[in-house]
């Protein structure tokens, strides 16, 4: 199933997600292998980061809550895993954060001279106090790194990736595309939420709350990705909650292009692409449609 996204062909309409799988050639390779459109890397900050101290992800049975902390090695420490990818046959997204403006233009134009096919900008991660959601949640600050960013990575096609706690999430979505974004992800995960241990009285995760994914944050996505298909025109990676074929139809039918998916990769396994793809593909040929009459079809 061929769609073409920000002029690139790809073989499946589905994404894998940042922070799911890592930055190994080898397993980013599989992904591709295994049916996945286009591959994203787990996101790149401006200098090492050990992340969250276990334990990080908790099973919740209808999604996950984690709270990794944006574990890095930092961008200027990444030369092996960007000698492999040079030699990479599939689409790469590199998913980039910081903490200020300023690092997020250092990290992108880093990250632009090695010539990843999209760069995403997470401005979205609830699990870190200083990489946080501070970006996601305000339509000034969002448009002050889009536009910065944009100046420093050339032809290559920014993503900002967006998140449910903002105010208007319409409204960060059209100040990203005022900046010059060139299509949008959404969403990060929902919350933070949080879990107690009721014999220890204490929290489960180390860091106390932590981001909600899977099965239980998908209304929440649809519902983001419809209000962002009614304030902009960009084409968007409508992610959060995908599991199957069927889910992927109402994401699109909300007015997205490409599918992102994540937490399913757990749940289905790494064929999840192939599968969610043929189910997709199943869908649209039980009811004589194509991909172009579904999208956005719910806004009728």
């Amino acid at each position: 199933m061929n769609v073409n996204f920000l002029g690139k062909q790809l073989k499946s309409p589905t994404v894998l997600a940042s922070g799911i799988l890592g930055n190994s050639f080898d397993i980013l390779e599989r992904v591709h292998g295994a049916g996945c459109g286009i591959v994203t890397m787990k996101s790149i900050g401006p200098a090492p980061r050990d992340g969250h101290n276990n334990p990080t992800v908790i099973d919740l049975g209808h999604g996950l809550i984690n709270a990794v902390g944006l574990p890095t090695p930092g961008y200027r420490d990444m030369d092996e895993e960007w000698k492999a990818l040079e030699k990479r046959a599939f689409p790469l997204n590199a998913s980039i954060y910081g903490g200020s403006v300023s690092e997020f233009v250092e990290v992108a134009k880093f990250v632009a001279e090695k010539n990843p096919d999209f760069i995403e900008l997470n401005i979205s991660c609830p699990n870190s106090e200083k990489h946080g959601m501070l970006f996601g949640t305000n339509p000034t600050s969002s448009f002050d790194v889009v536009s910065a960013v944009k100046r420093v990575t050339g032809s290559i096609p920014v993503i900002p990736k967006l998140t449910p706690q903002a105010l208007s999430i319409g409204e960060i979505a059209k100040a990203c595309e005022d900046a010059g974004a060139d299509a949008l992800c959404a969403i990060n995960t929902a919350g933070p939420g949080m879990l107690i241990d009721i014999e220890s009285r204490k929290p489960i995760l180390a860091y106390k709350k932590g981001g909600l994914s899977g099965p239980m944050i998908r209304p929440i996505a649809v519902r983001c990705v419809y209000e962002i298909c009614q304030q902009t025109t960009l084409p968007v990676i409508g992610l959060g909650g995908v599991t199957t074929g069927r889910d992927a139809v109402e994401m699109i039918m909300a007015g997205a292009t490409l599918v992102g998916v994540g937490s399913a990769v757990k749940s289905r396994g790494i064929d999840v692409f192939s599968t969610i793809t043929r189910e997709l593909a199943q869908w649209l040929d039980d009811h004589g449609a194509t991909l172009e009459e579904i999208r956005g079809a719910a806004h009728g």
